[in-house]
């Protein structure tokens, strides 16, 4: 009988792990099922992109999955239940309806979407770009501005720097500016922070500093110590909110949601269930819990497929270290700015700028969709036979 391992989630962790699992097993001991309720696989990383404008590459599960052993059910996840092994999907030949799938060994990479954190009238009047259908309503809101309409960005974050520089950059026409809740890039290296700053300069952006946002209105923002910015456009980046699906189940979670698992990405609580990117809670060096993001989610796929081939066919497991190397942001399509930091992400001295950096952020967007369908980074693998694999008796 087959392993079956189902991964939920075709970004770019999900995909990674769905990938590095087939090249890592034979296919004649394992099913793999890569479930996503969208047929194309998303870069993430360029929503800020989509919104102003610019096209992307279309890039089909299927055809990417295409030979590969794995099966793409297109299907919108519904439920998880981890005592009896099964995930409740529905699709689209069937709305409404929810079948379930039986699995041996869970990836859970359903990943985060916006978090409005619960501020008044966020939910109601504002856009945000965490996924592709987020960023096409904005895309569509965005060229229905007239000319010296008002964008206001929440978030001082890397998305709200990218979707602010961006917008700008586009649409030289619109008054665009940002809310911060702390310093402009106050996390950055002095010669980072002063290259945002010339940036935000030249292209014209306001931004709003220690600006905590309390309030989203159909025509402006407010903030905390009580000031109104008139808004035509309210984009909020002020951070993510892991899938709620999780925390419904009896899986050990965090107070936000996020599955607890150990080195390996396993669940602390349900050993077959493995968890990456955003839905993690794993830790990096020092114990630092890893942010939300694709430079840290990329290598708990990584981890996830090879411990889950290891446990099954015997191997050793992966240490891979989880650690940061820098951080790459673009400030439209001319600048960027890669800040290099710790091991554990502080910033250090050490930073690019300017057009070069511009490039090295586009190399490094296309870098992570190649490694989605290169799983092994072009390294010939080994597709070894299943030795230890546990399958339980149907779910009842």
């Amino acid at each position: 009988m087959q392993h079956r391992i189902v991964v939920l989630g075709a970004g770019y962790t999900g995909a990674i792990a769905a990938g590095r699992l087939a090249k890592r097993l034979r296919r004649e001991d394992v099913a793999i099922t890569l479930v996503n309720a969208e047929p194309d696989f998303v870069e993430r990383v360029r929503m800020h992109q989509l919104a102003v404008g610019q096209e992307l590459r279309p890039r089909s599960l299927r055809e990417m999955f295409a030979d590969t052993g794995v099966e793409v059910r297109l299907a919108k996840v519904t439920g998880v239940d981890v005592d009896r092994r099964t995930v409740a999907v529905t699709d689209p030949d069937h709305p409404g309806e929810d079948r379930e799938l039986e699995y041996d060994t869970l990836v859970y990479a359903l990943g985060s979407a916006w978090n409005h954190q619960g501020v008044p009238g966020t939910a109601e009047h504002a856009h945000e770009i965490a996924g592709r259908p987020g960023a096409l309503r904005l895309r569509e809101r965005l060229a229905g501005l007239d000319a010296g309409e008002t964008v206001v960005v929440v978030g001082g974050g890397l998305t709200g720097l990218e979707a602010a520089t961006e917008i700008a950059e586009a649409r030289p026409d619109l008054d665009v500016s940002l809310a911060a809740r702390g310093g402009l890039g106050d996390w950055l290296s002095p010669k980072g922070r002063r290259h945002l700053r010339k940036v935000f300069g030249t292209l014209g952006i306001t931004a709003y500093e220690n600006a905590a946002v309390t309030e989203v209105a159909a025509d402006h923002v407010a903030t905390a110590d009580g000031a109104t910015i008139p808004a035509a456009v309210t984009l909020w980046t002020a951070g993510f909110a892991v899938h709620p699906i999780a925390r419904a189940t009896t899986l050990n979670v965090t107070d936000t949601g996020r599955i607890v698992v150990d080195g390996t990405m396993r669940s602390v609580s349900h050993p077959d269930v493995y968890a990456i990117g955003d839905a993690a809670m794993a830790a990096g060096p020092g114990d630092k819990p890893l942010r939300m993001s694709c430079a840290s989610g990329t290598p708990t796929a990584w981890q996830a497929a090879d411990s889950i081939a290891a446990r099954l066919t015997g191997g050793k497991l992966p240490n891979a270290p989880l650690r940061y190397f820098n951080q790459c942001i673009s400030l439209g399509r001319r600048e960027g700015l890669i800040q290099y930091v710790t091991a554990d992400d502080r910033a250090v001295r050490a930073a690019l700028t300017g057009r070069f950096a511009a490039v090295y952020k586009e190399l490094v967007c296309k870098a992570a969709a190649w490694g989605v369908a290169n799983p092994t980074l072009g390294v010939p693998a080994r597709r070894r036979a299943v030795t230890r694999a546990e399958v339980r008796p149907a779910a009842v």
